[in-house]
């Protein structure tokens, strides 16, 4: 299986990534794991520990969920993901560079089967018109391989920093049960 095949470069308005139940996506997300004999673990900007905390929601996740990493500040990109300070310097810590380095810095320090990042603007500030707020770029590390995505958010009617947060949760989870699916 190639996770590129799933992962495409972008995701918008009328993706069915976008269309499913976050709870109902996480609960199937974590009977996977557990089915499969795998592990998963999460590192966070802009969702600032929802997706842990969706994924430790469900019973039985303590036998799947290795690690959850939080890492909001380019610092702690860098110092605790091995984030390049080029690549913060030169594409910002919102960029699919930066998502695809936090995935396998990750999945170095946890060697979980399945790693996800995400960072983005969540808003309501620090929007520009080539990355408006709801810009969100998301990585994943399935075995030997990376994948990241950009999520356009932004083409989502009135969603406020909740519905951004929540609407990545529920993209990643999607994309993550794709993944363990196929």
């Amino acid at each position: 299986m190639n996770i590129q095949q799933i992962i495409q470069p972008e995701y918008g308005h009328n993706s069915k990534v976008m269309q499913v139940s976050l709870d109902k996506t996480v609960s199937d997300v974590v009977k996977l794991l557990l089915e499969q004999g795998r592990t998963i673990s999460t590192c966070e900007s802009l969702t600032g520990g929802l997706l842990s905390e969706r994924i430790t929601s469900v019973a039985g996740a303590s036998q799947v969920f290795a690690l959850g990493v939080c890492t909001y500040s380019d610092a702690m990109k860098h110092q605790q993901l091995g984030v390049s300070l080029e690549t913060l310097r030169e594409h910002g810590a919102v960029s699919r560079e930066t998502a695809y380095e936090m995935v396998k810095g990750l999945t170095s320090l946890s060697h979980a089967d399945i790693c996800i990042s995400v960072t983005g603007l969540a808003g309501p500030g620090g929007g520009t018109p080539d990355q408006p707020v709801g810009t969100v770029y998301a990585g994943f590390a399935f075995g030997n391989q990376v994948a990241a995505t950009r999520l356009r958010l932004w083409e989502l009617p009135e969603l406020d920093r909740d519905g951004i947060r929540h609407m990545t949760a529920t993209c990643v989870f999607q994309l993550v049960k794709q993944i363990l699916l196929s």
